[in-house]
C-alpha cells in the first residue's frame, strides 16, 4: 500500500478521523482484504502527526477486527470480522455431548427463583402504564429500593440491566484512549464495553479487604477517567470491601478528578449490605444494581443512582434508544423486592447457595485445595497452569471458564460455577484437584 494513495484519501489528522476514513476505504472495497499497510512512523511523517495518533487509529480498526498484526509483523486488512463483537462473552468453547458437569455459568437455579404470579398479576396496575412519558423510574421501584440504598444522596434512572447501565455510564465518561482503572479480577464483560469505546484499561490489584490503597494510588496518578469496582460481594471473589478500606480508598479521590463507578450484581444474595464512596464523594459516584440474579436472568432491570447531572445525560444517551424502561417490569420488581413471601423466597435461595458454595469448597479443602475465592455463585481457583487445568477438566467433561478472560495481569486461575448436583461434589472436586497442579506433577 502506498503511503501517497492514503494521503490523497484521507483529510482528517485527528486520532478518530483516520480511523474513520480507513475503515470507509476497506469497507467500499478501495483497500482491499490482505492489503499490508505502510509502517506507522512512515505514515506519520507523511500525515505530519504524531506515531502515537496512527497506532491509536489502528488500534481502533483492530478492536473492530478490520485490520490485523502489529510491531514488526506490520498491519494489515483483515476480511473476517468488520462487525464489532464482545468476543469474551460470546467466545465459548464448544464441548460437544459429552459434557458431565457445564461450570462456566454463575447463574441462577431457575427452581429457586421467587413465584412471579402475584408481581406479574399486579404490575399492569402500574401508574402511566402505555405512556410516552420518559420518567427515569416509576415511583413504586423508587421506593422499593431507596430504604437499603448506600447513600442517599442521590438521583435513580432505572435501565434494561446492568450491563445496560456500565455501559451507558461509560459511554458518558470514555473517549477513544481513555484510561480506566478497573480491579483486577472483574467481570468478563466491563473487558468487551472498554474495548469498543477504545479504553486503555488499567488494573488495580485486590486483597481480602478489596482494590489495594498503593495500587489505586498508581492507577489515579496516570489519570483514569473512572475507576470501577464491586464494593459489596465481589462475583468471583466474593470479596467485600471493609469500612476501613473503603475509607482509605475514599481519600485517594480527593484531589483527583475520576468518576467511581461501583457494581452491585448480587442483589439480594449477598448478604450484608454494601458500602459505597457515594457517602464521601456522592457527585462523582456511579452505583448499579442488578436484581437478575435473585430475581431471574429475564429481569433486565437495574437501578443505577447518581448525581442529577450524570442522570441527565444517562437519560439524554436513552433518549437515542428505548427512552424508558418498562414500567410493567419495574413494577413486578418493586412487587418482588417488597413483598414479604418473595422475600423468604429469595432469602432461601440465598442460603441454599451457601450451602453448595459450601459442599464445594469443603470437598476441595479436605482434598488440601485451598479456595480464597468464593463467590456467591462460582469458586475463583488460582492453578499452576491455567490451559493444563482447562485441558484436564474437559477431558473429564467438566467445562469452566478460564480466568484469563476475567483478568488485566492473567495470573493462572479458573473460575468454577456452583450449580453443582450434590452426588456430583466428589467427582468435580476430584477433577478440580487435578486440575490445580502442573502437567509436570
Amino acid at each position: 500500500m502506498d503511503v501517497d494513495y492514503l494521503v490523497e484519501k484521507i483529510k482528517s489528522r485527528t486520532m478518530r478521523g483516520i480511523a474513520v476514513e480507513v475503515a470507509d476505504l476497506i469497507c467500499n472495497g478501495k483497500i482491499p482484504i490482505g492489503t499490508q499497510l505502510p509502517p506507522v512512523r512512515d505514515l506519520a511523517d507523511a500525515f505530519g502527526v504524531s506515531p502515537a495518533t496512527i497506532s491509536g487509529a489502528w488500534k481502533q480498526l483492530r478492536s473492530f477486527r478490520m485490520v490485523g498484526g502489529s510491531g514488526r509483523t506490520g498491519t494489515w486488512v483483515r476480511g473476517d470480522q468488520t462487525t464489532l463483537r464482545p468476543v469474551r462473552y460470546e467466545d465459548f468453547a464448544n464441548y460437544g455431548e459429552n459434557v458431565v458437569a457445564d461450570l462456566r455459568f454463575a447463574s441462577p437455579d431457575p427452581t429457586l427463583l421467587p413465584d412471579l404470579n402475584r408481581a406479574l398479576s399486579q404490575a399492569h396496575l402500574v401508574r402511566n402504564l402505555h405512556s410516552y412519558f420518559r420518567e427515569s423510574i416509576t415511583s413504586e421501584l423508587k421506593n422499593a429500593v431507596a430504604p437499603d440504598w448506600p447513600y442517599k444522596t442521590c438521583v435513580f434512572t432505572a435501565t434494561n440491566g446492568g450491563y445496560d447501565a456500565l455501559h451507558t455510564a461509560l459511554q458518558i465518561m470514555v473517549m477513544p484512549g481513555s484510561v480506566v482503572a478497573i480491579e483486577d479480577p472483574t467481570t468478563l464483560r466491563l473487558f468487551d464495553i472498554l474495548e469498543k469505546l477504545g479504553a486503555r484499561t488499567i488494573g488495580v490489584d485486590c486483597d481480602s479487604e478489596g482494590p489495594l490503597p498503593d495500587s489505586l494510588a498508581a492507577a489515579l496518578e496516570q489519570q483514569p477517567v473512572a475507576f470501577v469496582y464491586q464494593p459489596g460481594s465481589h462475583s468471583l471473589t466474593g470479596t467485600r470491601v471493609s469500612p476501613e478500606r473503603l475509607s482509605q480508598l475514599g481519600k485517594l479521590f480527593a484531589e483527583n478528578g475520576a468518576m467511581i463507578v461501583e457494581l452491585d450484581g448480587l442483589a439480594g444474595l449477598a448478604g450484608a449490605p454494601s458500602l459505597s464512596l457515594g457517602t464521601v464523594h456522592p457527585q462523582r459516584t456511579v452505583y448499579i444494581r442488578t436484581f437478575s440474579k435473585a430475581l431471574g436472568t429475564d429481569f433486565r432491570l437495574a437501578v443505577v443512582s447518581s448525581s442529577e447531572k450524570f442522570a441527565e445525560q444517562v437519560q439524554a444517551l436513552r433518549n437515542f434508544r428505548e427512552g424508558w424502561t418498562s414500567r410493567l417490569l419495574q413494577c413486578a420488581a418493586a412487587i418482588l423486592l417488597t413483598d414479604p413471601e418473595s422475600l423468604h423466597q429469595i432469602a432461601c435461595a440465598r442460603e441454599t447457595y451457601a450451602a453448595r458454595l459450601a459442599r464445594l469448597t469443603d470437598a476441595l479443602t479436605e482434598r488440601g485445595l485451598p479456595t480464597p475465592g468464593k463467590g456467591v455463585l462460582s469458586v475463583w481457583l488460582p492453578v499452576r497452569d491455567q490451559q493444563y487445568a482447562l485441558v484436564t477438566l474437559a477431558a473429564r467433561g467438566i467445562a469452566v471458564q478460564p480466568g484469563s478472560r476475567f483478568q488485566v495481569t492473567h495470573r493462572p486461575h479458573i473460575r468454577v460455577g456452583t450449580g453443582i448436583d450434590e452426588d456430583q461434589v466428589e467427582l468435580i472436586a476430584d477433577a478440580l484437584v487435578q486440575a490445580a497442579g502442573s502437567s509436570e506433577d
